[in-house]
Order: C-alpha cells, then structure tokens, then sequence
C-alpha cells in the first residue's frame, strides 16, 4: 500500500492550554512561526495542508478551500482524503490546487482572511509563507507531526472562537473511544503496533504515539520497544524505526496492530518469514488499523476505532 506523506520530524509542540470563551478579540495565537493576532474571527479560511483539513472541518470552522493531494486509495476524486471528504463537500469546501502543488494565484483567488500552513511533511509549504505574508494575507503554522490532533482543534478553536466546540469535539471523541472499549474483546496481554514497509521502513510506535493514545482510551496496554533495542533504533519520532531484521525483537505485545492497514496488509504481515517467530503471529493476532490511521484527526481516529471493533467486537 502506497502513502501520501512519510512520518514527520519532530519540533516543538503545542502546549495545550485553557482559555476562557470569553477572552475576547483581539486575541493572540502562539504558532510556529511567532504570534498571530486576530482582530476579529476569521470568516474565510484556506488551509494549505490537507492534514491539518480534517481537524479544521472537525472544530466547524469556516473553511473555503483546501489544498488536495493526488488522486488514490486514500482519496476521492477531489484529492480530499476519504474519512472526511463528505463533510468537506457538503460544507462547500472546494479544491485549492491539487497535487499538493502550491499555487500562488489559486489562494488570491480563495480570497481568505487566514491562511493554515504545515510547518513539516510532504503537504508543507512553509518556505512561500513569506510570500503569503508579504500580499498581506494572515499565516497560522503549525506542526501535526509533533500535536495530537486534541491540541491542533484547540487551537483552531482558539482562532475561530469556537472553544467550547473544540473542546466537545475532544470530549466526544474519548467517549466513542470508551464506549468501542465496552464492545469489544480485549486480546490478553499488550499490543504493539507496528509501522510494517512504510515507504520501505519498518518501526514500532511509542506508547505516547498518536494512535497508542486512541489504543490507550479503547483499554489496551500499548508497549513500545525494548531498550536493549535502542542502539538500533535508526530514527525516532512517534514511532522507532528500526531495520527489517530487527524488528522481530523490537514488537514485545502480544498482539499487533498494523498501522496504515487493511486485510491484505496483514496477510503480508503474517506471511513474512523474518516475522513467523513473532508471538502474535505465531497466535494470529495480527490486526489492521485502517487505510487513514497514518494519520490521527477526528475523523481518520473514528474510523480506526471503527475498524478496530469490526475485527474485536465478539
């Protein structure tokens, strides 16, 4: 299976905070990049980056446009990712450019009053945010390698003055999680999930990663690698990845959840002959997460516990 973006490095993140609904504008946003200040809610955003799109549809702000990436399994014909394309067309949201190609003259035409940019990944276009700027178009950047989505749709709510939204939307998410936890059968012991040839790379999630923390609030025990493995670990961010070799001694749970997954995905899991002394294979509990769980917003974490509870549920 084929991915839209690798895995992303990681920066400073977010720090979560309270903030009154009635805070009142003008009001300053902390990003990436300084401090936005907003005089008023904005009433036509753009977001260049279809996956921060998602946490921006989910916080129901004013979205007009959206960058799309190119036509696949992931997507609908628009480039809009699957898990929320509905929402987006039947919000009016239209393609910005496509390809994830950036296009100056498409975003003056959107005519937006705040513009959400990527800070990293391959849907960022933060070396033309001078350029977004310097037409006098307000710039929110952020990093949703590094946020939980939970953090992103605080901010969103923040800039659009919709807190208590956000902050339902947060709520209701972990209640789903709950809920899906009483529905299912919990496989004895802890679960590691793995990140099995993403773009050729192979690694294991940490148990902060950003579907451990789904997992965590569906009633599993989320296990990272061994630390006798960490002189082998190649690169680290929410997941450490390791070599094909290794990985056999890097899943320590009992079961496995594959990331990015579906039935297919896991037939060439269990048939991998590096992994047949795996325990969970041995066991067969190999389990997908869904094509969208590479990456978590409102939507893509849904339908991962969705998914999860179609394989689980007795």
């Amino acid at each position: 299976m084929k991915f839209l973006f690798p895995f992303l490095m990681i920066a400073t993140p977010l720090v979560a905070t309270s903030v009154a609904a009635e805070e009142g504008w003008p009001r300053d946003i902390e990003h990436v990049t300084g401090t936005l200040t907003l005089d008023a809610p904005p009433q036509r955003i753009v977001s260049t980056s279809p996956s921060l799109t998602g946490t921006l549809l989910a916080v129901g702000a004013p979205l007009v446009a959206t960058a799309s990436a190119a036509n696949g399994p992931l997507t609908d014909d628009s480039g809009f990712f699957r898990q929320w394309a509905d929402v987006a067309h039947a919000r009016g949201v239209e393609p910005l450019y496509r390809d994830l190609s950036f296009d100056i003259e498409a975003l003056i035409l959107a005519e937006p009053d705040l513009v959400v940019v990527s800070e990293t990944g391959g849907d960022s276009v933060l070396p033309f945010v001078p350029q977004i700027e310097a037409m006098g178009y307000p710039v929110l950047t952020l990093n949703y390698g590094v946020n939980p989505w939970q953090a992103l749709a605080e901010t969103f709510g923040r800039v659009t003055g919709a807190e208590e939204t956000a902050a339902q939307v947060s709520r209701d998410f972990i209640a789903e999680a709950q809920e899906a936890a009483e529905r299912i059968a919990h496989p004895a012991g802890s679960v590691s999930i793995v990140s099995y040839n993403f773009f050729g790379t192979y690694g294991v999630s940490k148990p902060e990663g950003a579907q451990a923390r789904v997992l965590s609030e569906m009633g599993f025990e989320v296990t990272g690698i061994p630390d006798s493995l960490r002189g082998a670990v190649q690169q680290s961010r929410e997941f450490d990845f390791i070599s094909h070799e290794t990985l056999p001694q890097g899943i320590t749970g009992d079961t496995v959840f594959l990331l990015s997954a579906d039935a297919d995905d896991v037939a060439a899991f269990m048939a991998d002959p590096v992994l047949a002394n795996v325990a969970a294979v041995k066991a067969g509990r190999v389990y997908a997460l869904g094509p969208s769980s590479f990456r978590m917003d409102y939507y893509s974490g849904l339908e991962m516990i969705d998914t999860v509870v179609g394989q689980l549920a007795p």
